[in-house]
């Protein structure tokens, strides 16, 4: 028999769901059909992997077992148990889905229903739907982009909007009809991605349940693919950042509420790069007078759009500072939501406030 794309995806399903059954990795979302659960999980699989989600939702579910325990959290409480995880705007939007929920009852249970919630979009729409409550409903993700595009040998550019389109109507006409195999087809399909169609390099062919089916294998192009245009480059943006100490206590601020990493707690800092003049030069225009300078160090952070390079410096200063500064000891630090962009300087205030404890 010829392959043609026509044939292959009407073929997928069998091999693929006898494959996940025999090797899916055992994933706490995966013993469950309760929506809430599955939700959590992929809002936070967004862009994370899988190793680095485990510990979060486990702690997450056990601070908030249930929508309504979401819905009525105090938000610093929220943002600490998502300090690390990144994409802070997810957490508020968990939290604004929640408040819906709880007050609606109950979850919706179509796609159309999901994707009307904050923070969710298609893909976790139609994961949720298919996971959750069995519907027909296909979940694309960069993992599946790829396992569709190497099968069907598709060169298309899969950073086109239309093309994501085109590739979940297609997976979706073929979905298995039983809600037994409904509710795996997606997962079976992303796990295939994640763990034998794997990108970065070549492809696990030799385990691959459909490598029968797979034109990308037969014709060579497998490692080729998917096609994707060249992301532009990340800006750089130079920061100086202040581990400001007072009798025991370190300076914090709030970010403001939108931009990059709203509404979360950070160590007072300045633009540019200042060496030491200039940077006791911004501390005397935050109305604080440096009396020792501790010690100077550099650290790097990359977003998915900019890249801080950040200078540090550790001062004990005299003086109140602005009314928007936080005077933290180390059990208030260790409770405020300060992003990991901060790690090395929240690492080394925590060090000195230790030290500093009496």
């Amino acid at each position: 028999m010829k392959l043609t794309t026509e044939k292959i995806l009407p073929a997928l399903p069998a091999p693929l769901l006898a494959w996940y059954r025999q090797n899916a990795r055992d994933l706490p979302w995966r013993r469950t059909a309760d929506p809430y659960r599955i939700w959590v999980s992929e809002i936070m699989l967004q862009q994370t992997r899988v190793a680095a989600v485990l510990g979060y939702y486990a702690r997450f579910l056990a601070a908030f077992p249930s929508v309504e325990a979401l819905a009525a959290a105090p938000e610093d409480r929220l943002m600490k148990l998502w300090e690390g995880l990144g994409y802070y705007s997810r957490a508020r939007n968990l939290q604004k889905t929640a408040r819906i929920v709880a007050e609606r009852g109950a979850f919706p249970d179509t796609f159309q229903g999901l994707l009307a919630l904050p923070g969710i979009g298609e893909y976790t729409a139609g994961a949720i739907a298919s996971a959750a409550f069995g519907a027909r409903e296909a979940a694309v993700d960069g993992n599946v982009l790829r396992i569709f595009t190497r099968l069907t040998d598709c060169h298309d550019d899969i950073a086109d909007p239309r093309v994501k389109r085109t590739v979940r109507d297609a997976l979706q006409a073929v979905m298995p009809e039983t809600a037994e195999d409904i509710r795996i087809f997606n997962q079976a399909t992303m796990e295939l991605g994640a763990t034998v169609c794997v990108p970065n390099g070549p492809p696990r062919c030799e385990a691959c349940p459909v490598r029968e089916l797979c034109l990308g294998r037969m014709r060579g192009t497998a490692e080729a693919l998917p096609v994707k245009r060249a992301k532009k480059a990340r800006r750089t943006e130079e920061k100086t950042v202040f581990l400001l100490l007072r009798q025991g206590r370190v300076a914090l601020r709030r970010r403001p509420d939108g931009g990059l990493l709203a509404g979360l707690w950070e160590f007072p800092n300045a633009e540019g790069a200042l060496d030491e003049p200039a940077a006791g030069e911004a501390v005397s225009a935050w109305g604080l007078t440096p009396r020792v300078w501790r010690s100077r160090l550099t650290a790097k952070h990359i977003f998915t759009h900019v890249e801080w390079h950040m200078t540090g410096y550790a001062l004990e200063v005299s003086g109140d500072g602005p009314e928007d500064f936080f005077w933290a000891d180390e059990a208030a630090l260790a409770a405020h939501a300060v992003p990991s962009a901060f790690a090395r300087y929240y690492a080394q205030a925590m060090e000195i406030l230790r030290e500093a404890a009496p």
